[in-house]
């Protein structure tokens, strides 16, 4: 007599065909996330050429010198954006229009490393290419890392599409996950679900498994589905964005500059990167001031030409994170006026939650290294979540042929 299917056999079967099609990709992320939690500390290793000797006591330069010493040895280029990552600073480089034929330069750089402290350009290095890029060997390391993890290795638009579709179903999944572990059978409800929580290490091989892959989900559960979220938000900004806006008071990418494009970039504004910086600062003080938060030190400046427009950056008391763009102002690359003010809290719910979203994506909440530590343990724990559900398959399937081999 065939058996009635209940919703639970529908969610039991859902988890194990979409854990099984992305288990794969689970372990890639896990493996390379963990990686990348620590990847200043592994780029130091491999490229401490690339790295300045620490000057204690001397202030880094003002952000202006960079990019006048890149563009001064780059002349067909100019500086995109930049910033001072501790002991390097970091520079995208695009190409100026080449007036003979109204497209810009071909790069031959596009990321340049600086000494804070000098000036002096240090070298080179790709930042998200693969194993074709003309850098050394052990500067390719961290970016392909860093390309599996993100696009799959592609480096492409559609790649960064892909895992975002693969962590929707990740987040998905980790909703339906939570349903299964509730207790099928009557009596004491907390009772029973205790035991979903715990591992019997003295049991067999295959109820390790089962409680490894049961337990560890349980207990991990909130950065489950974080980092499936978050992995959303850096790869599906379709879904995520509007999401967003339906829960939170938010402001989009498409939201986050004043003003339209304008109908011609402007290459050349009146500001010069010099002119931009005092202006920068100056505005800076002016809203930390307003807002009631501190200016640590300045962090990096960038050019849009398509806007018109410079941002000036600072590392502050309100940052979340311990490296990224979170305290930044936009201002007008002709008239050097207050054009938008980004703030990491205070502002919009909704980006404040981005913003903690991506400094737990990339273990970096103040760059406080026992996060990092942690962050780096739960990508090994997905992995192992991954394999533990894909061998906790095989038996079944192997169980279920036996049995019909019998027959």
């Amino acid at each position: 007599m065939k058996t009635k299917t209940t919703p639970r056999d529908i969610i039991n079967l859902i988890h194990r065909w979409t854990g099984l099609a992305i288990a794969l990709f689970l372990c890639i992320v896990g493996i390379t996330g963990s990686i990348l939690a620590f990847g200043t500390q592994i780029d130091h290793f491999l490229n401490p050429g690339l790295h300045a000797a620490r000057q204690s006591g001397k202030s880094t330069l003002p952000l202006a010198v960079f990019a006048q010493n890149a563009e001064a040895a780059y002349p067909h280029l100019r500086a995109a954006y930049y910033s001072i990552d501790g002991d390097q600073v970091n520079m995208m480089m695009r190409g100026r229009l080449n007036p003979a034929t109204g497209q810009p330069y071909l790069a031959d750089v596009s990321h340049l490393v600086l000494d804070p402290w000098t000036g002096k350009i240090l070298g080179s290095s790709p930042m998200e290419g693969g194993w074709h890029d003309r850098a050394p060997f052990r500067q390719r390391v961290l970016p392909f890392v860093y390309s599996l993890h993100t696009s799959l290795a592609t480096g492409t638009g559609a790649g960064w599409t892909f895992v975002g579709v693969i962590a929707l179903i990740w987040t998905i999944d980790s909703l339906l996950a939570i349903w299964l572990t509730l207790p099928r059978s009557s009596g004491p409800f907390w009772i029973r679900f205790r035991q979903s929580w715990l591992v019997k290490w003295r049991a067999n091989s295959a109820r390790i498994h089962f409680d490894l892959h049961r337990a560890s989900g349980l207990w991990l559960w909130p950065l489950l589905f974080i980092f499936g979220w978050s992995s959303v938000m850096l790869g599906l900004r379709q879904v995520y964005e509007p999401v967003t806006h339906a829960l939170f008071d938010y402001r989009g990418i498409d939201d986050g500059i004043t003003g339209e494009m304008l109908s011609k970039p402007l290459e050349i504004p009146k500001l010069d990167w010099r002119a931009a910086e005092t202006a920068g600062e100056q505005l800076m003080a002016e809203q930390a001031h307003l807002h009631h938060f501190t200016v640590e030190r300045p962090y990096g400046m960038a050019y849009i030409p398509e806007y018109g427009a410079y941002t000036y950056a600072v590392r502050s008391d309100i940052d979340w994170r311990g490296h990224g763009w979170d305290t930044t102002i936009l201002l007008d690359g002709n008239t050097g006026h207050l054009r938008e003010l980004d703030l990491p809290r205070g502002q919009h719910l909704g980006n404040t939650i981005s913003t903690v979203l991506w400094g737990i994506h990339y273990g970096d909440l103040r760059d406080w290294l026992p996060f990092r530590i942690a962050i780096g343990l739960f990508g090994l724990i997905l992995a192992m979540l991954s394999y533990t559900g894909v061998a906790i398959w095989w038996r079944k399937r192997k169980a279920r042929q036996a049995v019909s081999a019998e027959y």
